[in-house]
């Protein structure tokens, strides 16, 4: 099938890099895709070699141009393709499959709401249905975007990179939103040898904080091609990180990390946070005690409380992150339930511009 992905970039990468994964994913299917962006900036050090079967598009090329709309067409979070496009989706016959693609959560909410109908009453799009899709943790849900390992050992992996820790050294990668409590996070760090590499941004400022410290020094990274970020959180033994698209790829790593959501107004991105811990905690078996202190340290990493008394038992921890992996893998991937999805409404569609006897044959 042909593929229309819509990407709105609002701020930082995410919008753009779980786009770009999705595109990936559905090529690496043998799907013809057209991301169509606003700004496709960030592609250069993202996906510098771009990608077979994925054609990358300008938005205002959609308002304008004359294309048709492919067999499927999906909104990232809720952008709304251009009325242009829309109204050329109107038209053709059979009528792509709208996927409004939706953002993550480990809410009660997303089991509800995924995979419902939104019939378009008005606008370019009269007559169109719209499907809610959402990405999630349970069979009720759309699954997670994936990533693979690198096939080299941690090590050697760092050692190629530039990045080899000093022997007895610890590796930490911090990759943080403005706000995140820096000062208080070398303290933290500081009993153990620690090498932190820091993502371009706020994470920067570690450099300068940890001169004064015995045990940690810190390297500023340079935007990384996506497969590379990738590859560098199986590398690591500890994964600070922010956002949807490097926290679900944290969670395949399968190494300790700490999740900073992005800040939303009356705290509800605490409320995502604490969901997504429950459900962590009851499918990982992690013991009370360190799902406590867990607990604790995610808060305060996210400006919503003190800092533990004692750095949760990383042992303990990185079992539970194996454990949560396995039963990830257990679930089918978001871009292969897309494909089926899609695939189930295109056939509807088909059957339904056909009349009657098509309606019978279904």
């Amino acid at each position: 099938m042909r593929w229309d992905v819509f990407c709105r970039v609002i701020d930082n990468y995410g919008d753009i890099g779980v786009c770009w994964r999705l595109c990936r994913a559905l090529a690496e299917r043998d799907q013809m895709v057209r991301l169509w962006v606003d700004d496709a900036s960030a592609l250069g050090w993202m996906a510098p070699s771009g990608r077979a079967s994925v054609e990358v598009h300008a938005w205002s090329a959609a308002e304008n141009s004359t294309v048709a709309a492919g067999d499927v067409v999906i909104e990232a979070f809720g952008c709304d393709p251009p009325a242009g496009f829309v109204g050329r989706m109107a038209a053709r016959s059979p009528a792509p499959v709208w996927i409004n693609l939706e953002y993550l959560s480990a809410e009660d909410y997303v089991e509800r709401s995924h995979g419902l109908a939104s019939p378009q009453g008005c606008g370019a799009g009269q007559g169109l249905t719209k499907w809610f899709y959402y990405p999630g943790y349970t069979a009720a849900t759309g699954g997670l975007l994936r990533s693979s390992a690198p096939r080299e050992a941690p090590s050697a992996w760092l050692a190629a990179h530039g990045w080899a820790p000093r022997p007895g050294e610890r590796t930490v990668l911090v990759f943080c939103y403005p706000g995140a409590p820096l000062d208080a996070l070398v303290p933290a760090l500081g009993p153990a040898p620690t090498q932190l590499l820091c993502a371009p941004g706020t994470a920067a400022g570690l450099v300068e904080r940890v001169q004064a410290s015995p045990h940690l020094r810190a390297r500023c990274l340079p935007h990384l091609p996506q497969v590379t970020f990738d590859e560098l959180l199986h590398c690591t033994d500890l994964n600070l990180v922010r956002g949807e698209d490097s926290f679900v790829q944290a969670q395949w790593a399968a190494v300790p990390f700490i999740w900073q959501p992005y800040v939303q107004p009356d705290g509800v991105h605490l409320a995502k946070l604490d969901a997504f811990l429950d459900r962590f905690v009851a499918a990982s078996g992690l013991a009370a005690p360190h799902a406590g202190a867990l607990r604790q340290l995610w808060h305060a990493w996210s400006g919503a409380g003190p800092w533990p008394g004692s750095w949760p038992d990383e042992s303990a921890w990185r079992c539970a992150c194996l454990r949560w992996r396995a039963g990830l893998l257990a679930q089918a991937d978001l871009a292969g339930q897309l494909i089926q999805f899609a695939r189930e409404k295109a056939r509807i569609l088909g059957f339904a511009s056909t009349g009657t006897e098509g309606t019978k044959r279904d």
